[in-house]
Protein backbone atom coordinates (compact mmCIF):
# COMPACT_ATOMS: atom_id res chain seq x y z
CA UNK A 1 0.00 0.00 0.00
CA UNK A 2 3.10 2.58 0.97
CA UNK A 3 3.94 1.84 -2.51
CA UNK A 4 1.30 2.67 -4.08
CA UNK A 5 0.81 5.51 -2.29
CA UNK A 6 4.50 6.53 -2.82
CA UNK A 7 3.87 6.33 -6.80
CA UNK A 8 0.48 7.94 -6.86
CA UNK A 9 1.58 11.08 -4.88
CA UNK A 10 5.06 11.82 -6.58
CA UNK A 11 2.75 11.20 -9.76
CA UNK A 12 1.00 13.99 -8.70
CA UNK A 13 3.62 16.02 -8.10
CA UNK A 14 5.37 15.60 -11.09
CA UNK A 15 2.21 16.24 -13.01
CA UNK A 16 1.49 19.28 -11.19
CA UNK A 17 4.18 21.34 -11.14
CA UNK A 18 6.24 22.94 -13.41
CA UNK A 19 9.26 24.89 -13.75
CA UNK A 20 11.86 21.74 -11.95
CA UNK A 21 13.04 20.43 -8.88
CA UNK A 22 12.86 23.82 -6.97
CA UNK A 23 9.26 24.87 -7.86
CA UNK A 24 8.48 20.68 -6.63
CA UNK A 25 10.03 21.70 -3.22
CA UNK A 26 6.83 23.34 -1.63
CA UNK A 27 4.37 20.87 -3.06
CA UNK A 28 6.86 17.50 -1.74
CA UNK A 29 7.09 19.39 1.89
CA UNK A 30 3.49 19.83 1.67
CA UNK A 31 2.70 16.28 0.26
CA UNK A 32 5.08 14.40 2.69
CA UNK A 33 4.14 16.39 5.96
CA UNK A 34 0.59 15.26 5.17
CA UNK A 35 1.78 11.48 4.85
CA UNK A 36 3.37 11.85 7.71
CA UNK A 37 6.61 10.29 6.29
CA UNK A 38 8.57 13.17 7.73
CA UNK A 39 9.35 16.27 9.74
CA UNK A 40 9.97 19.56 8.67
CA UNK A 41 13.60 19.49 9.13
CA UNK A 42 13.92 16.49 8.10
CA UNK A 43 13.19 17.84 4.85
CA UNK A 44 15.36 20.61 4.89
CA UNK A 45 17.55 18.27 5.10
CA UNK A 46 16.38 16.11 1.96
CA UNK A 47 16.35 18.80 -0.04
CA UNK A 48 20.35 19.61 1.14
CA UNK A 49 21.14 15.87 0.30
CA UNK A 50 19.67 15.85 -3.14
CA UNK A 51 21.07 18.90 -3.90
CA UNK A 52 24.17 17.61 -3.31
CA UNK A 53 24.37 14.67 -5.14
CA UNK A 54 24.55 14.38 -8.88
CA UNK A 55 21.06 14.14 -10.96
CA UNK A 56 17.73 16.54 -10.58
CA UNK A 57 16.45 17.34 -7.51
CA UNK A 58 13.11 16.53 -7.50
CA UNK A 59 13.78 13.05 -8.88
CA UNK A 60 16.95 12.40 -6.10
CA UNK A 61 14.42 13.76 -3.71
CA UNK A 62 11.62 11.62 -4.79
CA UNK A 63 14.16 8.78 -4.39
CA UNK A 64 15.64 9.65 -1.04
CA UNK A 65 11.89 9.64 0.40
CA UNK A 66 10.73 6.34 -1.39
CA UNK A 67 13.77 4.62 0.09
CA UNK A 68 13.68 5.48 3.91
CA UNK A 69 9.99 5.40 3.48
CA UNK A 70 9.02 2.09 1.59
CA UNK A 71 13.11 0.64 1.48
CA UNK A 72 14.22 0.46 -2.43
CA UNK A 73 10.35 -0.80 -3.67
CA UNK A 74 9.29 2.66 -2.52
CA UNK A 75 12.51 4.38 -4.13
CA UNK A 76 11.56 2.96 -7.27
CA UNK A 77 7.83 3.86 -7.10
CA UNK A 78 8.30 7.09 -6.01
CA UNK A 79 11.52 8.09 -8.24
CA UNK A 80 8.82 6.60 -11.15
CA UNK A 81 6.00 8.32 -10.08
CA UNK A 82 7.87 11.49 -10.06
CA UNK A 83 9.55 11.09 -13.47
CA UNK A 84 6.36 9.59 -15.84
CA UNK A 85 3.99 12.35 -15.85
CA UNK A 86 7.22 14.18 -16.85
CA UNK A 87 8.25 11.77 -19.59
CA UNK A 88 4.68 11.53 -21.05
CA UNK A 89 3.86 15.21 -21.38
CA UNK A 90 7.41 16.02 -22.94
CA UNK A 91 6.76 12.67 -25.34
CA UNK A 92 3.35 14.45 -26.47
CA UNK A 93 4.60 18.14 -26.79
CA UNK A 94 7.97 17.56 -28.54
CA UNK A 95 5.84 16.19 -31.72
CA UNK A 96 3.78 18.92 -31.76
CA UNK A 97 5.86 22.62 -30.44
CA UNK A 98 7.47 22.64 -33.53
CA UNK A 99 4.81 22.77 -35.45
CA UNK A 100 2.87 25.04 -33.34
CA UNK A 101 5.53 27.00 -31.45
CA UNK A 102 4.91 30.35 -33.93
CA UNK A 103 1.65 30.24 -32.53
CA UNK A 104 0.28 33.00 -30.41
CA UNK A 105 -1.28 30.70 -28.27
CA UNK A 106 1.58 28.88 -27.31
CA UNK A 107 3.67 31.95 -26.94
CA UNK A 108 1.08 33.07 -24.58
CA UNK A 109 1.45 30.14 -22.70
CA UNK A 110 4.65 30.17 -22.64
CA UNK A 111 4.60 33.90 -21.62
CA UNK A 112 2.42 33.20 -18.59
CA UNK A 113 4.09 29.84 -17.12
CA UNK A 114 7.17 31.86 -16.67
CA UNK A 115 6.37 34.08 -14.42
CA UNK A 116 4.67 31.52 -12.35
CA UNK A 117 7.80 29.04 -12.78
CA UNK A 118 9.80 32.24 -10.95
CA UNK A 119 6.88 32.54 -8.27
CA UNK A 120 6.89 29.11 -7.36
CA UNK A 121 11.01 28.90 -7.25
CA UNK A 122 10.69 31.95 -4.74
CA UNK A 123 7.96 30.41 -2.99
CA UNK A 124 10.07 27.93 -1.86
CA UNK A 125 13.38 30.13 -1.42
CA UNK A 126 11.10 31.62 1.25
CA UNK A 127 9.67 28.74 2.97
CA UNK A 128 13.27 27.16 2.85
CA UNK A 129 14.70 30.46 4.15
CA UNK A 130 12.07 30.24 6.94
CA UNK A 131 12.85 27.00 7.94
CA UNK A 132 16.44 27.81 8.14
CA UNK A 133 16.73 30.87 9.45
CA UNK A 134 13.72 31.69 11.10
CA UNK A 135 12.10 28.20 12.64
CA UNK A 136 15.50 27.16 13.68
CA UNK A 137 15.82 24.91 16.85
CA UNK A 138 18.35 27.76 18.41
CA UNK A 139 16.94 31.21 16.54
CA UNK A 140 19.05 33.96 17.59
CA UNK A 141 21.95 31.57 18.72
CA UNK A 142 25.42 31.56 17.39
CA UNK A 143 24.47 28.65 14.57
CA UNK A 144 21.83 30.82 13.22
CA UNK A 145 24.25 33.80 13.00
CA UNK A 146 26.45 31.59 11.26
CA UNK A 147 23.93 29.71 9.29
CA UNK A 148 23.08 33.27 7.29
CA UNK A 149 27.12 34.16 7.17
CA UNK A 150 27.38 30.72 5.75
CA UNK A 151 24.39 31.69 3.43
CA UNK A 152 25.78 35.08 2.08
CA UNK A 153 29.23 33.91 1.40
CA UNK A 154 27.65 31.17 -0.59
CA UNK A 155 25.51 33.94 -2.81
CA UNK A 156 28.74 36.29 -3.07
CA UNK A 157 30.53 32.76 -4.01
CA UNK A 158 27.37 32.09 -7.06
CA UNK A 159 27.64 35.99 -8.05
CA UNK A 160 30.99 35.37 -8.64
CA UNK A 161 30.43 32.37 -10.89
CA UNK A 162 32.24 29.80 -8.71
CA UNK A 163 31.86 26.07 -9.73
CA UNK A 164 28.69 24.39 -7.99
CA UNK A 165 30.41 21.99 -6.71
CA UNK A 166 33.08 23.86 -4.85
CA UNK A 167 30.40 25.76 -3.32
CA UNK A 168 29.11 22.74 -2.41
CA UNK A 169 32.29 21.63 -0.89
CA UNK A 170 33.04 25.04 1.06
CA UNK A 171 29.28 25.37 2.61
CA UNK A 172 29.87 21.54 3.60
CA UNK A 173 33.12 22.37 5.62
CA UNK A 174 31.39 25.22 6.89
CA UNK A 175 28.86 22.90 8.42
CA UNK A 176 31.33 20.91 9.93
CA UNK A 177 33.12 23.27 11.21
CA UNK A 178 30.28 24.98 13.04
CA UNK A 179 28.99 21.72 14.23
CA UNK A 180 32.08 20.89 15.98
CA UNK A 181 32.79 24.21 17.24
CA UNK A 182 29.27 25.27 18.26
CA UNK A 183 28.38 21.53 19.20
CA UNK A 184 25.42 21.22 16.91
Amino acid sequence: MIRLQLFLTFFKIGLFTFGGGYAMIPLIKSEVLAHGWAEAEDIINYIAISESTPGPLAVNMATFIGRTTGGIPGALCATLGVVLPSFLIIFIIAGAYNRYRKSRIIQGVMAGLKPAVVGMIAAALISLGMEVFIYDKHPGTLSSIISVIIFAVMIILSFRKKSPVMIILISGVAGIITGYTTGL
